[in-house]
């Protein structure tokens, strides 16, 4: 790799795309997201675990476009509810959910549950394929929680204002972006991420 690299972060999210600029600033890289390619296609989520997402975002989209494409897949996942939502998180309630009837449809579903059962994880999992849609780098990491029984604060998305963090008797929704950037699934996935990419990046020069 003589030359600036062009990476496409599979995502039409900006906030996405500055988070992984600032980590990606001591390389010769151009980001680009979705938002860049009105060609990008509509990558259908058919995957049963995060880390199918990820690749099936990745190298289907890396071959359509014909560049490096990094993509994501993250969710929720609670003990009591066998996993679930976990691939579906974001359309838990319907094809039409918001974050108010899926945070209203867990909370449902764990009425009467036991402490054990609330306890709760995030999963981020990322996959970089090259133009040909072969993966290189894929890693995965969790944030462990618990679901309280009603909301708490007012940042974040999702399942941010019922996902506590127990040791700080906080929920990410209460903590805020500076602190979520760093105890979050997707800020640990992003740390293993570029540990990967510095060594493989070093690699390719050489």
């Amino acid at each position: 790799m003589s030359q600036a690299l062009t990476l496409v972060l599979g995502t039409h999210n900006k906030k996405k795309r500055l988070e992984l600029e600032r980590l990606l600033q001591p390389y010769p890289v151009a980001l680009k997201t979705l938002e860049d390619f009105p060609e990008a296609l509509e990558v259908e989520e058919t995957g049963d675990t995060f880390a199918a997402n990820a690749i099936l975002k990745a190298a289907e989209q890396a071959v359509h476009l014909g560049h490096w494409v990094l993509g994501e897949d993250s969710g929720l996942s609670v003990a009591g509810l066998d996993g679930a939502p976990g691939v579906y998180s974001a359309r838990f309630s319907g094809l039409q959910a918001t974050d108010e009837t899926n945070n209203a449809l867990l909370l449902e579903k764990l009425k009467g549950q036991p402490q054990q059962g609330r306890q709760a994880w995030y999963t981020c999992n990322m996959a970089l394929s090259d133009p040909a849609g072969s993966i290189v780098i894929q890693t995965e990491a969790n944030c462990r929680g618990q679901i309280l029984e009603e909301p708490r604060g007012t940042t974040g998305f999702g399942y941010d204002p019922l996902f506590e963090i127990p040791e700080y008797h906080l929920t990410f929704a209460q903590l805020g972006d500076s602190v979520k950037s760093i105890l979050s699934h997707r800020a640990r996935a992003h740390r293993i991420f570029m540990r990967q990419f510095s060594h493989f990046f070093n690699n390719c020069k050489q």
